[in-house]
């Protein structure tokens, strides 16, 4: 099973996280962004690992799947800048509003950049910054 460390910059301690609790981490995330977006009825269906389900419909995998993650991006306008750490040459980095992902940190690129969009569109929705869908966008979760 592989491993993911996650740095804890604050105390300089490193965590590890294997590949199940990376899973379930992203599950997490995407349930909460459901729950602020207004979907309440919302239970996991075990034998469909993670998948999770409102009303019979299954919720976008916004942390795992560009077809779910690239509309939310564009219906609210969430723009991603790319970046390199200073301190390690190749560590580099996505910001996302005030939420910055480290790509070593997560599997690929791709899921550090899904999973740091979904993680500020929750920041701005717990922290009364509500969003406006962009006009002429289609919804992330139809």
């Amino acid at each position: 099973m592989a491993w993911l460390v996650f740095a804890c910059l604050v105390k300089g301690v490193a965590m590890h996280m294997n590949d199940q609790e990376y899973f379930r981490s992203c599950i997490a995330k995407e349930r909460h962004l459901a729950q602020l977006l207004g979907h309440h009825h919302i239970e996991e269906c075990y034998e469909s690992a993670g998948t999770l389900w409102d009303n019979a419909l299954a919720l976008p995998q916004w942390t795992r799947d560009w077809q779910a993650c690239g509309p939310l991006m564009t219906e609210y306008g969430i723009t991603v800048t790319y970046g390199n750490g200073p301190e390690q040459p190749g560590n580099g980095f996505a910001s996302i509003g005030t939420t910055t992902v480290h790509f070593l940190d997560h599997p690929s690129r791709d899921r550090a950049v899904m999973y740091g969009i979904v993680k500020e569109l929750i920041f701005r929705l717990e922290h009364g910054k509500r969003l406006k869908p962009l006009p002429g966008s289609t919804p992330a979760l139809a």
